[in-house]
């Protein structure tokens, strides 16, 4: 995507392949097209997206574009289109989770997380719910939202799972804090 009017004809299929799709989520998955280099596009830790380091502003094309949004084998994300497959870069996750609903209590507890792109999803055995450290020790929790995509939890979410936390034993068989959706236990301490 050397010249200028090619990155202006791959912008142009991208938006194309997003509308064509419906309301549904296009097959982004079942599409296998060649590998046609990379956009300089970034999905920044806020949750904004940035394209030749401008701000999307537009809420309606940043959605155009999550819905064409696939992270491959090889750990790299790509705008997925039937003809075209655009590399990009993702900070942390690719979306936000913005919203935490706590259904139920202890072990029957569902906490429904809700996205940036307007996304749910039950955290449990389909949509794990997990918590990664920084350098800096800092928590990073993620949940998957779908395919190989995450949403990065805000604070504000993060805090809310810190007040449903209850003493439970993680996977390795310590005791520690953390919380339970979908009768899964994820442990919010470091092991």
């Amino acid at each position: 995507m050397g010249s200028q009017r090619s990155k202006t004809d791959g912008m142009q299929s991208l938006l194309e392949a997003a509308r064509d799709s419906g309301k549904g989520l296009p097959p982004v998955d079942r599409w296998h097209p060649e590998y046609c280099g990379e956009m300089d596009m970034v999905i920044r830790r806020d949750g904004s997206w940035w394209h030749e380091g401008t701000r999307i502003g537009r809420t309606a094309l940043v959605r155009l574009f999550a819905r064409i949004l696939r992270k491959d084998e090889d750990g790299e994300t790509y705008l997925v289109t039937p003809a075209e497959k655009i590399r990009i870069v993702v900070e942390a996750g690719h979306f936000l989770a913005v919203r935490v609903d706590a259904l139920g209590e202890g072990e029957a507890q569902k906490l429904v997380f809700t996205t940036d792109h307007e996304e749910q999803v039950v955290a449990g055995p389909d949509h794990p719910l997990r918590i990664a450290f920084g350098k800096d020790g800092e928590p990073e929790p993620y949940v998957h939202v779908r395919g190989r995509l995450e949403a990065l939890l805000t604070r504000p979410v993060y805090y809310e799972l810190a007040n449903l936390a209850v003493e439970g034993r993680a996977p390795d068989g310590r005791q520690c804090l953390g919380v339970w959706s979908d009768g899964m236990f994820v442990p919010l301490e470091r092991g």
